[in-house]
């Protein structure tokens, strides 16, 4: 079995699935972090291999896994709040600039979302176990629009060695979560909590020596392990 890391450039899962004795690899269009093992846009990779073009699916074996860490910025309520004209630095913009604006994030939305179906319908059609991973505060357009329901949502992932609370729920494709116990206590580790403020959300105690957007998208490597121990192998 090897596991392909989709969407994930830190590397985080990637080094905890080589801990546990299995090879894995990141595929990602960024390497900030220096782990990415293959530089490709994915979005690309993910419409070519739906049509029946040569793709990173091509390689990819029915034991192996899928972890697809799909990018959540055009389904959460954000965008919902933009779409409506209720985000309070549009206040002052005209109906014209509102429906505009509204527009243009509808057609994004609707390509991301026919972009995260495609994903699904590959690995459907090629027996390839997936796991896909998004946030799971509502509203979110996933939960009322996708016809596949998450097999899993983790409530507080700091219960189980993470950073953030940030409900999140995980999809799972071809196989079922195992749900084994994993015994070993947890390390401490400091949280951040993500909360509202002035119309967008904000990180208190966070990293300082991190950005905004990196302490949002960052994942204990502790909450890693547990989560591949616990419902992929």
């Amino acid at each position: 079995m090897k596991a392909h890391c989709l969407f994930e450039q830190s590397g985080t899962f990637k080094n905890e699935f080589k801990k546990l004795g299995i090879e894995a690899l990141d595929y990602d269009i960024q390497n900030e972090y220096g782990q990415t093992d293959y530089v490709v846009d994915l979005f690309a990779e993910i419409v070519g291999g739906y049509e029946g073009k040569p793709s990173i699916f091509d390689n990819i074996l029915e034991e192996d896994v899928i972890l697809a860490f799909f990018p959540c910025t055009r389904f959460e309520a954000q965008i919902q709040l933009w779409m409506s004209g209720n985000c309070h630095s549009m206040k002052n913009w005209s109906d014209e600039k509102k429906i505009e604006y509204a527009r243009e994030k509808h057609k994004e939305l609707a390509e991301y979302y026919q972009i995260f179906s495609k994903l699904f319908l590959i690995c459907l059609k090629r027996k390839l176990r997936l796991v896909v991973e998004n946030p799971c505060t509502p509203p979110h357009y996933l939960i009322t629009y996708f016809p596949i329901k998450a097999a899993l949502i983790d409530k507080d992932r700091t219960l189980n060695g993470d950073y953030v609370k940030k409900p999140t729920q995980y999809w799972f494709v071809n196989f079922q979560p195992t749900n084994n116990v994993v015994f070993e206590p947890i390390i401490e580790v400091p949280t951040y909590t993500i909360c509202g403020g002035n119309g967008s959300n904000r990180i208190a105690n966070l990293d300082k020596t991190k950005s905004e957007q990196t302490n949002r998208s960052t994942i204990h490597p502790q909450y890693a392990n547990r989560f591949i121990r616990q419902f992929i192998l």
